[in-house]
């Protein structure tokens, strides 16, 4: 097997990049960034204050060819002292974002160095880097909307399939937090005044999860509910947060129009609702588009990328959602990822930066 010199994911792994520990997602970051400068790219840097700031890194444009955007994220699950270190073996690194996704970062940073070595420049290929992912990418999401339009195509480095199959479609998010009011009331003295904020929440329990269709690909899941202040009180407030996926376009329009308008069905009279939260990914979908961008990385590696769909969600969603060809799962194959046995296998790392340094000299080329 080709050896890969892992010193800098292992460097990278090291640093505990937690989505709330803003220095060393922040380090993370640094980190990318000097090593990417170092092969001619450029570094706009959108500052945080409470979060690590994203990064954009970009390579000099020759005009009138395609642009393609990579895109990884900086942070990781684990706050420090829960899982950290880095340690290998024959086939497997270990360790947090092995495998989600410091190991897709560093198949994007090794292949991006071969087309520097071979040939002493990158073009029409940039890099960015989010700090948020992990959290739902609430700060990111519109700052990425707003650069993945000025490309032709866009690659996410998650991690691959077991088959190294990559990802064209998604399912979309959506995520609420529906609060009741009602009035308190003594349970055995006065129950008739009270006004049960607790019953018109397990009411709509009901009418939400109502709302799912398996069939079509769509669930909502009533995941969290609050209320009640004792045994003896009918309840005056009430809280359910909801998540809501789809992985049809038409089905996500159909829960996002729904949930609005069903919070006051509860049935409850003297109980009032208040809806906060909505669409946090758009469902991503297989189109012409990517169709035919897939084709062309095919051409370009010389074999055919096989695909799969998954329930989970990326910002390759939102890049997608904004309208850029998008394909995800260019990262390598591991496992664990999200637990103490993240994992990472080494003969993907060689298969993955094999592909994505061919894909990258197809873009990077000024004639």
């Amino acid at each position: 097997m080709k050896r890969i010199d892992f010193s800098d994911l292992k460097t990278l792994v090291e640093n505990n990049s937690w989505t709330q520990n803003k220095a060393g997602v922040d380090a993370n970051g640094k980190l990318m960034q000097t090593w990417l400068e170092k092969l001619g790219m450029a570094a706009t840097i959108f500052q945080r204050d409470h979060i690590g700031n994203h990064l954009l890194l970009s390579s000099p444009i020759v005009a009138g060819k395609p642009r393609l955007l990579l895109m990884g994220h900086l942070d990781t699950v684990f706050p420090p002292d829960t899982f950290e270190g880095f340690s290998e073996d024959t086939e497997w690194v270990y360790g947090p974002g092995t495998c989600d996704m410091k190991g897709g970062n560093f198949v994007a940073l090794s292949a991006l160095r071969n087309i520097f070595n071979e040939h002493g420049y990158i073009t029409n290929v940039d890099f960015l880097l989010v700090s948020d992912e992990e959290t739902g990418s609430d700060d990111s999401k519109l700052l990425t909307q707003g650069i993945a339009i000025n490309y032709d195509a866009c690659i996410d480095f998650e991690a691959a399939g077991e088959d190294h199959e990559i990802v064209n479609g998604r399912k979309g998010v959506a995520t609420y937090c529906i609060e009741l009011k009602g009035v308190a009331a003594h349970a055995g003295n006065h129950y008739t005044s009270g006004k049960n904020a607790n019953l018109a929440a397990a009411k709509l329990l009901i009418t939400l999860t109502d709302l799912t269709q398996i069939e079509q690909g769509s669930t909502v899941n009533v995941g969290l509910i609050e209320g009640g202040t004792s045994t003896n009180t009918i309840s005056p407030y009430a809280k359910l947060m909801v998540e809501a996926r789809f992985a049809e376009t038409n089905e996500q329009k159909r829960i996002l129009d729904a949930i609005p308008a069903l919070i006051t069905q509860h049935g409850v009279e003297g109980v009032t609702a208040s809806l906060s939260g909505g669409l946090q990914r758009n469902v991503m979908t297989p189109s012409a588009d990517q169709q035919e961008f897939i084709n062309t990385l095919s051409a370009v590696i010389g074999y055919p990328l096989k695909t799969e769909q998954r329930g989970g969600v990326s910002d390759a969603n939102v890049t997608s959602g904004a309208g850029t060809p998008t394909l995800d799962g260019f990262g390598p194959f591991g496992d664990g990822d999200h637990t103490e046995f993240e994992r990472a296998s080494k003969q993907s790392f060689i298969r993955r930066i094999d592909e994505v340094t061919k894909i990258i000299k197809h873009y990077s080329q000024p004639d």
